[in-house]
């Protein structure tokens, strides 16, 4: 299908408000509570405090302990082996206007963790043209802390990115709430609880996208997936939890980190109603 054919616009929402949004205050300032706090809080209500300090000395011995047996430098060759996985997936409620839509979904980046990972990323996706890229979520290697020196690393991104509806994100676990304007500064439209529409002559497909639900979840984001307007409905969440309520809000694609199974891009529990 020649895309040229069809007008292409977006709606329901900009990366620059022009006032503020009571509801991103609202997310705001709890969001920044539960990260002061160091508290988890999970779909099933359970808040239990994060031990970092212990669980980075665990680590910390742990790699020590794979250098000394040989198996450190066997687990950056994995790490260093990025590839592109490339899906073809049917939808019966897809509109007709969107056949061939493609999106390039970026995850668990963790950017300031080992360069090179991000250069061999860079490499495979440069010169892909995609309609939109979504980026979902971690994209730092530590939970808290500094994140203005991970920007470069997403300047440099978009600048080798092609993406004709443009760049959507959220939030994953090791992300703080102040990331959102800085990223939006960049160009990248943060979707917190919220969704954007796509339109292609009278057709149109709805993203929404939620805060973490791993470690921050609120009932925000169940109420984002269910008052989603009717229609194509494709749904970025950093986590798996939510996959049987985009299912039952509608939704036919869920894309996050990991499925329950450990796959990577897509989860299948969201497929109920449209099959691949």
């Amino acid at each position: 299908m020649n895309d040229a054919t069809h007008s292409l616009t977006v709606t329901s929402g900009s990366t620059a408000a022009a006032r503020p949004d009571p509801a991103r205050q609202a997310w705001r300032r709890r969001r920044l509570g539960m990260e002061a706090a160091e508290e988890k809080h999970t779909p099933s209500a359970v808040k239990t405090r994060r031990h970092w300090v212990a669980f980075r000395q665990m680590l910390s011995l742990f790699g020590w302990g794979l250098r000394l047996c040989g198996l450190y430098e066997r687990g950056l060759r994995n790490a260093l082996d990025i590839r592109l996985k490339r899906l073809d997936l049917e939808f019966e409620d897809l509109p007709l206007e969107f056949d061939g839509f493609r999106i390039l979904q970026l995850s668990d980046l963790h950017v300031d963790f080992l360069a090179e990972p991000l250069d061999a990323a860079l490499d495979l996706v440069a010169g892909e043209e995609v309609d939109l890229c979504v980026l979902t979520g971690d994209y730092r290697k530590r939970v808290s802390g500094p994140f203005k020196h991970i920007l470069p690393a997403f300047e440099k991104l978009l600048a080798r990115l092609r993406a004709r509806h443009g760049v959507y994100a959220i939030l994953g676990n090791h992300d703080c709430a102040d990331m959102v304007e800085a990223f939006e500064a960049l160009g990248i439209d943060v979707l917190i609880n919220q969704t954007r529409t796509i339109q292609r002559d009278r057709a149109q497909i709805h993203v929404t996208g939620t805060d973490d639900v791993h470690y921050y979840y609120t009932d925000a984001a169940r109420a984002a997936l269910e008052a989603a307007p009717k229609g194509f409905k494709i749904a970025l969440i950093h986590s798996a939890e939510l996959a049987d309520v985009a299912a039952d809000a509608g939704f036919s694609l869920y894309t996050s980190r990991a499925t329950p199974t450990g796959a990577k891009s897509v989860c299948p529990a969201a497929y109920r109603s449209s099959p691949t």
